[in-house]
């Protein structure tokens, strides 16, 4: 048996597990990389299955190897000694990555609170939110990239819903049950599609449990540190492990809870958690409304009410080799649309979905294979926009539109044992997946007419093929070729608007439209290991994308954007080429990242504003409504721009106190424009910042402060300039171990956050409501969580 093998088959804390399964060609070097107190690490491209380990406050913990794969299942781990309390609040820096890779860990979810993936990562380099209903609809925007180009997925599988058709929709993915999220940009993202060039916002969770749970102490009385081992121990007692999370907000007079609780013995390991939030309208620094001063707002954001909620259960079996788990999650979201057309008509989205997940791997004891890994999940999502048909009229509240989707999902990847072909080790992985998706968006207003809804029904198919490359020359040496390609067939109709898209009166008629596309993708990339500790990375990338289901067949008014959309099944495929370089150092009092990039897009689909207003110029859109006066919106193509550069760093100080002071900061910039000179619409602001922290084993406290600056760098139509702004926010944690007779909890975290402490009015330069939505100003929010 190889070396590499032996090393594939460690067993013991969740990070070392995740090191033997994935990092391809550096088996050879089991070491993680180390920051100060805390243990990172990540998996290799080759194999990107699973996101960065969980790095919570219960440090991982390593065992020794079992003797040979035939008795991997049978031999129970050595329990080595719990490693020190890690400290929170040390930047997490990826350095055997290609492209950056933005980590949020379990503890910094825990403090920051974010109850949406574009709240929870709005400040983060690079990264910003589309802040819709802030607190129930933001979506992930990543360099200036929003919907179409940015992937979210949930353990591997697509996060389902319809976040990706408009903005008020939410993500089904909710932070407060997941343990860690990752931003991942560059060759990696290949693995989930050729809608990801932006990114893929990857979260991850223990739903489907890929490790059996094991207890320090006596069967289900779990005082210890937790540690996960690859197999089971069929002789092994049972074992509990629960967590409770709790929280409570000023600024929206918010209260969420819930419960996880992980079990296993005897080869089965189970899951299950249960969670829900309520808040009320928030509060605001100021008035909204920009252009609108007559409305009646009393300190806080009207129609921002939300309440949420979700359970998930699953359980897996491991087997000689492998395991294979499934998991059945419910996601329930009811939210107010806030804006003066929302708070008019008393807008709000009534949201459900279930999710059905299978995953599981196999490790064969085979010469040229080591691991089969599949993923299998299917989704049912629906929403309803409910609100007034008429404003003067209470008793008009109803069902304005249905959204439905229903999506399937599966695949499979091979990853084969490292080999020596001479001037490297080589490691590869094969993939294919494949997908279908039904959509509808009816409304009842005005049944059977041609502008029904957004679009009529529509489906699609895609099936795809990748394979990642990675080429070991040197321990410090490392390089990686990735291809995919896929084919995508759409289904769909569309009126036959005139090319100036302006109906003369004629009737229209409704075409069957059937297009398919196979875009090709492809990347290279180096990574050098540099004196200092500093690690240097270049990637070049070619990704094609095939146009979605909106960019084709919309032809309805879209309440979210305020315009009349109208698809252009014309549309050819989407080209992107990009060249990114970056310098990393993830060890030492000093930790940094540094990136730049530059994408040329040829054929840049985006949502054109034509200048003309429905109800007036354009003849009620179509749509039978006299009073709408959204904007004329069409689906179109031009070649693009985009360049920028993202920087964060952390400076220990010195010692303070028993801890440790230091000073931190950060920077990011995009700049994205046509190629007449002209600037694409919706762009996030330069932003800028910094903070001091003060950090022990149990003690994380810090205070922050970024500046956006003014966003004038606007649409010719239908784009307003952004004022800058300055948000500063603040923490206080308190982690520690408790007593085994303090009513049985073995672990605690406290804090305070207080969040917009300048009480600043902040507008959201990418948001389609900037101009009548401001940001929640200043509130605190106290949290608690206890692990048993």
């Amino acid at each position: 048996m190889t070396l590499q093998k032996k090393r594939a088959l460690h067993i013991g804390g969740a990070s070392w597990l995740l090191l033997g399964a994935m990092h391809g060609s550096a088996l050879a070097d089991d070491t993680p990389t180390q920051l100060p107190d805390i243990t990172v690490t990540a998996p290799s491209p080759i194999q990107r299955h699973r996101t960065v380990p969980t790095r919570t406050p219960t440090h991982a913990v390593r065992a020794a190897p079992s003797a040979n794969r035939e008795r991997a299942a049978a031999v129970q781990p050595a329990q080595a000694a719990p490693a020190p309390a890690p400290q929170q609040g040390v930047l997490p820096v990826v350095t055997d990555q290609f492209a950056t890779v933005t980590v949020v860990p379990n503890e910094e979810l825990r403090r920051s609170g974010g109850a949406t993936l574009g709240d929870l990562l709005f400040s983060k380099p690079g990264i910003t939110g589309s802040s819709f209903a802030p607190g129930a609809s933001s979506r992930p925007i990543i360099r200036g990239l929003d919907v179409n180009r940015v992937g979210i997925v949930e353990n591997g599988l697509g996060g389902g819903g319809v976040s990706d058709l408009g903005e008020d929709h939410f993500v089904p993915i909710d932070p407060f049950s997941t343990n860690q999220i990752e931003v991942v940009r560059g060759p990696a993202a290949l693995r989930y599609g050729s809608t990801s060039i932006g990114g893929v916002v990857s979260a991850t969770n223990n739903r489907i449990p890929d490790a059996m749970p094991t207890c320090a102490a006596t069967p289900f009385q779990s005082y210890g540190l937790p540690t996960k081992a690859p197999l089971a121990d069929t002789g092994a007692p049972g074992c509990l492990n629960v967590e409770t999370r709790t929280s409570v907000s000023s600024v929206n007079r918010g209260v969420e809870g819930g419960m996880l609780l992980d079990a296993g013995g005897d080869n089965v390991a189970m899951h299950a958690d249960v969670y829900g939030r309520t808040t009320s309208d928030y509060s605001i620094p100021s008035y909204p409304y920009l252009f609108d001063q007559t409305r009646p707002v009393n300190g806080r954001q009207p129609n921002s009410a939300t309440q949420s909620d979700g359970a998930s259960v699953g359980a897996s079996y491991f087997f000689q080799g492998g395991y294979i788990g499934a998991s059945i999650t419910q996601n329930d979201s009811l939210y107010h649309i806030p804006g003066i057309d929302g708070a008019d008509h008393q807008t709000r989205i009534d949201a459900h979905q279930t999710k059905i997940a299978v995953k599981g791997e196999y490790r064969p004891d085979a010469a040229a294979i080591d691991a089969v890994r599949f993923w299998v999940g299917a989704t049912d999502y629906r929403h309803n926009e409910l609100g007034l048909a008429d404003p003067t009229d209470p008793f008009s509240d109803g069902v304005r539109q249905t959204f439905t989707s229903k999506e399937q999902e599966a695949r499979v990847e091979v990853q084969m044992m490292p080999f020596n072909a001479r001037f490297a080790t080589v490691t590869t992985a094969f993939g294919l997946q494949g997908g279908h998706q039904e959509l509808t968006a009816p409304s009842p207003d005005d049944p059977g007419a041609l502008f029904n809804g957004l679009w009529s029904p529509n489906n699609n198919n895609r099936i795809a093929g990748y394979v990642f490359n990675e080429f070991k020359f040197t321990d410090s040496t490392k390089a990686q070729v990735a291809g995919r390609i896929e084919h995508v067939d759409l289904h769909g109709s569309t009126p036959d608007f005139p090319a100036d898209f302006l109906p003369d009166g004629a009737p229209q008629s409704s075409v069957a439209r059937n297009p398919s596309y196979t875009p090709v993708s492809g990347s290279v990339g180096l990574i050098q290991n540099l004196p200092g500790d500093l690690v240097g990375s270049i990637t070049a990338q070619y990704v094609e994308r095939a146009p979605k289901p909106a960019e084709l067949f919309s032809r309805g008014a879209h309440d979210a954007t305020g315009t009349f959309d109208i698809g252009n099944p014309n549309l050819t495929i989407e080209t992107a080429k990009s060249l990114e370089v970056g310098l990393r150092k993830a060890t030492g009092p000093f930790r940094f990242e540094a990136t730049a990039y530059y994408t040329r897009f040829s054929n840049f689909i985006y949502r054109r504003l034509t200048g003309v207003m429905c109800g007036s110029d354009f003849d009620s859109c179509g749509n039978g409504d006299p009073n709408n006066e959204g904007r004329q919106a069409v689906y179109s193509q031009r070649d693009a721009i985009f360049r920028g550069a993202e920087f964060q760093s952390q400076l220990d100080i010195g010692p303070l106190n028993g801890g440790i002071w230091g000073i931190e900061n950060q920077f990011d910039v995009v700049r994205a424009t046509f190629t007449d000179g002209s600037n694409v619409p919706r762009i996030p602001p330069v932003r800028l910042g910094g903070g001091v922290y003060w950090r022990d084993s149990n003690w994380f406290t810090r205070i922050n402060l970024v500046h956006a600056f003014a966003q004038n760098d606007i649409a010719v139509i239908g784009e307003t300039p952004t004022a800058g702004y300055n948000l500063m926010n603040a923490e206080i944690t308190y982690n520690t171990k408790l007593s085994q007779s303090w009513i049985g909890a073995r672990e605690m975290t406290l804090g305070l956050v207080g969040n917009n402490l300048l009480n600043q009015n902040i507008r959201n330069s990418v948001s389609y409501t900037k101009d009548e939505v401001l940001m929640p100003g200043l509130g605190v929010r106290a949290f608690a969580n206890l692990k048993f």
